[in-house]
């Protein structure tokens, strides 16, 4: 029903979600080499292997966010294996911000439609027989998204960058558009969840010699988050991951990753010799 991928690179999980036929790949690694401008589909292609060799078709192509620390591969997975790439309505804002930094081309639109259905808040969709709902669950950024599949056993949650495993905590705020308070409110209204409701995690970055790992319940997130369990106010949240982030560097990829995955995971058009370019914009981050 659920199987997860990790990119040791980006510590980034890649989850597929599938049922009977059809499947949903969550937040796919386009592999980008930055010392070289170099991509290619490793990570991709080990997803693609699991969904070929289970004989599965690619319905979704999900997106939790615009993410600051991968290059997306949904484009080159649509482009190859079909599904519809899917993201929040908010991405419409987070271009609006990044236009203008990235100068980008005249042709790009900030409607979202290089994405192929936004979803609203609370909306119900289909993996297969499997239903499923899109929360719009913003701080960390304002497209985040978190999607909720329904299984006959049990409830999952793929979370995006809200929670972390609970030794490591929470998502950071101080992108243009994200808020520690407003990811606060996102992650009560996760944690109001049942308690045994299962949370896939988009990353881990293991604080110990503790092997990585991405899935946990609710309950212990309330139990055991060093950022955000049971007992912590909005204010001492608020405090912590302000005083938090101004601590933090900005992700390596964050420049070459947001440019691209704005796109739906394209990469820009070839300029006239036939290369395509990403862009640097100096002294604005």
């Amino acid at each position: 029903m659920f199987h997860s991928f990790f990119d040791s690179v980006t510590h980034t999980v890649t989850h597929v979600v599938h049922d009977g036929r059809d499947c949903a790949i969550i937040d796919p690694v386009l592999d980008y080499d930055p010392k070289s401008g170099r991509t290619s589909t490793h990570s991709a292609q080990q997803v693609l292997n699991f969904v070929v060799q289970r004989g599965l078709q690619v319905q979704w192509i999900l997106e939790t966010h615009a993410h600051a620390d991968h290059l997306s591969a949904a484009a080159w997975i649509k482009q190859h294996y079909g599904g519809r790439t899917g993201i929040g309505r908010h991405i419409t804002q987070v271009q609006k911000v990044f236009q203008p930094i990235f100068n980008l081309e005249p042709e790009f639109t900030c409607d979202g439609s290089q994405f192929d259905h936004l979803f609203d808040d609370k909306e119900t969709f289909s993996i297969g027989s499997l239903h499923a709902q899109a929360w719009h669950v913003p701080g960390h950024t304002p497209a985040d998204m978190a999607y909720i599949v329904q299984t006959r056993d049990e409830m999952a949650v793929f979370v995006g960058d809200t929670l972390f495993m609970p030794d490591v905590g929470t998502a950071r705020c101080d992108f243009p558009g994200g808020d520690a308070a407003t990811l606060y409110r996102s992650i009560q209204r996760l944690l109001a969840l049942p308690a045994a409701t299962r949370l896939y995690m988009c990353h881990d970055y293991p604080p110990t010699a503790r092997p990585v790992q991405w899935v946990c319940s609710v309950a212990e997130q309330k139990a055991h988050n060093i950022h955000v369990h049971d007992g912590i106010s909005a204010t001492a949240f608020v405090e912590m991951r302000n005083a938090r982030d101004r601590t933090l560097e900005m992700p390596v990829l964050i420049l070459p990753a947001i440019q691209v995955n704005i796109r739906a995971g394209d990469l820009p058009a070839p300029e006239a010799n036939g290369v395509r370019y990403l862009k640097i914009p100096l002294n604005r981050l």
